[in-house]
Parts: structure tokens; C-alpha cells; sequence
């Protein structure tokens, strides 16, 4: 579980119209989301975990987006009972998803079904954090690109696989990044604004300073506050853009 501890950047004041935890299933296997609803709904964002699962850290950004007016739904990527404790169990599970990505594809549409569900809003972005952003670019690749208007990752995995590719066609893509990411290197990121460029898709790339890897985890060690409020900044900008608000 990861540490809630906010800074006052970031705080808010009130909570979502409505928040719960809601399971589904897909394909006889339990799966457990979290939907936070506004009020009075400008859009929806899903919301796609990093490598430890869906926790506490996705309930409390779809707290805060449901508190800036967006009905939220963090998507379950590993089902229930998923061991992911230690580093070991992290990457069995993500590792699983990389090597199959039809299962991958089929987990994100479900996601994106259950939280359509769930909200009356019209436009949808879809987020991820770390292993999340990878999936979000999956997503961005796939059949699947129409379902949203625009894709966000934070410090996420950038790598396109053998036999995908970007056409040109994809909504707008944010890319949140931090300098300092010793995980998913600056070498990644020129090679994604390569693809990129070459097919003509459209996007946006954020660098900033000093930041490592999950640099927006709240009370690790890795936490910057500085970068965390700047590309929560960038994201919520996106959000208006493309959703309104």
C-alpha cells in the first residue's frame, strides 16, 4: 500500500459525490475498481494502477479528480488476490500482462466498460502511473484509441512492442516524465517522440528536474513534491482541454 500522506499542494478540501469500491469479473475472475463520481460531471478518467495494484494511491487521485468536477474509475489490472507484496510478485504479475497482451487488451476494455457504466459523462481521458502508463499507450495503440480523447502517463513505461506501431490517428497523448527516471531512460523518451513524430501523432512531453522514477508516489522515497504539483498541473490542463471544465 502506498503512503497518503499529501502536500498542501495537492490537498483538498472536500471529497467525491460518491465513492466506492466495485467488483466485476471478466472472464469468471474477480476484480475489484474504485469509482469516485462528481457532482455534476464535466468527464470521466480512468485510471490505470502501477506495478503493486490498484490501492489506496488510485482511490485518493480519483478523490481528487472527483473533487475537480471528473467522475474517476481506477481499473483492476491483476484480480483479486493477486500477490503483490513483494518485488518478486510485482513483476510475475506485470510481467504476465507484457508477454500477453491480448489478455492485457481485454482487461483494459473491461476497465473502460465498467467505468462507462458507472458515469453519464461523455469524454473519457485514461491515465496510468508507472506500469499504468505503459498500459495507457497500449490502450492508445489499440482498436481501443477512439474509446478516450486523450491518454496520460506519469513516469510510466514508454516502449512500443515488436509488431505495434503508432498511425497517426491516436487522440493527443501527455507524457509526464522525470529527469532523473533511472528506470524508463531519457534514451526511451527520444525514442517515443521519434515514433511518434514519424506517424504524426499528436502529443506533449513534460521533463522535470531531479525527479526519479514514481516520483508522484506520496510519502516515499521517491516522492518530489515540486515535480508532483507540475505535472498534476499539466494533467488537470489536459483535462480541460480535452474534456472541459
Amino acid at each position: 500500500m502506498k503512503y497518503l500522506a499529501l502536500s498542501c499542494a495537492v490537498a483538498l478540501a472536500a471529497g467525491p459525490a460518491r465513492a466506492e469500491d466495485v467488483p466485476y469479473d471478466v472472464g469468471g475472475v474477480s476484480f475489484t475498481g474504485y469509482f469516485a463520481a462528481a457532482a455534476d460531471p464535466k468527464g470521466l478518467v480512468l485510471i490505470v494502477h502501477d506495478w503493486d495494484g490498484m490501492t489506496d494511491y488510485e482511490r485518493k487521485r480519483a478523490d481528487m479528480l472527483a473533487e475537480l468536477g471528473y467522475d474517476a474509475f481506477a481499473l483492476d489490472m491483476f484480480g483479486d488476490g493477486t500477490p503483490t507484496a513483494t518485488v518478486d510478485d510485482r513483476r510475475a504479475a506485470t510481467g504476465a500482462l507484457y508477454r500477453d497482451r491480448a489478455r492485457m487488451r481485454a482487461l483494459i476494455k473491461a476497465g473502460s466498460d465498467q467505468a462507462r457504466a458507472l458515469s453519464s459523462a461523455q469524454g473519457m481521458i485514461t491515465a496510468g502511473y508507472c506500469f499504468g502508463g505503459a498500459v495507457t499507450l497500449e490502450m492508445a495503440r489499440s482498436d481501443m484509441a477512439d474509446d478516450a480523447v486523450g491518454f496520460a502517463s506519469f513516469h510510466g513505461g514508454l516502449s512500443t512492442p515488436e509488431g505495434q506501431g503508432w498511425d497517426g490517428g491516436e487522440p493527443p497523448l501527455l507524457i509526464l516524465h522525470g529527469g532523473a527516471d533511472s528506470s524508463v531512460k531519457m534514451t526511451d523518451v527520444a525514442g517515443l517522440v521519434g515514433e511518434l513524430e514519424a506517424a504524426g501523432t499528436p502529443y506533449e512531453i513534460e521533463i522535470y528536474s531531479g525527479a526519479p522514477h514514481a516520483f508522484t508516489v506520496f510519502g516515499s522515497d521517491r516522492y518530489r513534491e515540486v515535480a508532483d504539483r507540475q505535472s498534476w498541473d499539466a494533467f488537470t490542463g489536459f483535462l480541460k482541454e480535452r474534456l472541459g471544465g
